[in-house]
């Protein structure tokens, strides 16, 4: 084998040369390409990172107009609700509920013995409630057919609370007390 030291001196001529071409490489690796590199690699990170954030702020976008939409949704649908369902005025408001009542007493043949309305006096917001006790009588199949209709119709009355009782003879038809409410657009100035 051949002493390195040796095959230095003999090939000196060649061996620096490409020592000093392998050096140059090296140095400028180090400080050329290196950095260069480095510097696309941070470029491509940014550009995920931003992509990321893009896609992130695109979601936020969608999901903010969603909100603004079923937020415009919802407002066109309780003007409508207020516009084509709850009555203008007390007066309206009083007769409606009085009328739906008594047809639908006569329809389950249910005998319509009383009816009292009173609106709520210290009401807040932009609508009035009234309160309404109405008591009737007749079977039990009638009654729950009564309450049913009433309930699932297109009047925006809602139940309160529902008394029944039965007269003294065992075959008499039950009473029942219904307490209502509905709610109606004040008039102007009201």
């Amino acid at each position: 084998m051949i002493p390195l030291k040796r095959a230095f001196d003999e090939k000196r001529q060649l061996v620096i040369p490409v020592a000093a071409g392998l050096a140059l490489n090296v140095i400028l690796y180090a400080g050329v390409v290196y950095p260069l590199v480095m510097r696309v690699h941070n470029a491509e990170l940014r550009d995920q990172a931003a992509a990321r954030e893009l896609i992130a702020a695109q979601r936020e976008d969608q999901a903010a107009r969603g909100l603004l939409q079923g937020r415009d949704r919802t407002d066109a649908a309780l003007q409508a609700f207020y516009r084509d369902v709850l009555p203008d005025g007390l007066a309206s408001a009083n007769h409606v509920t009085y009328l739906r009542l008594a047809q639908l007493a006569e329809q389950q043949h249910l005998r319509y013995s009383h009816y009292a309305a009173q609106p709520e006096s210290n009401s807040q917001g932009s609508l009035r409630r009234l309160r309404i006790t109405t008591a009737l009588t007749g079977d039990y199949e009638n009654v729950r057919r009564f309450i049913y209709q009433l309930e699932s119709g297109p009047d925006f009355i809602v139940i309160d609370s529902v008394s029944l009782g039965q007269g003294a003879d065992a075959g008499s038809p039950l009473q029942f007390t219904l307490a209502l409410s509905t709610y109606y657009k004040p008039e102007h100035g009201a």
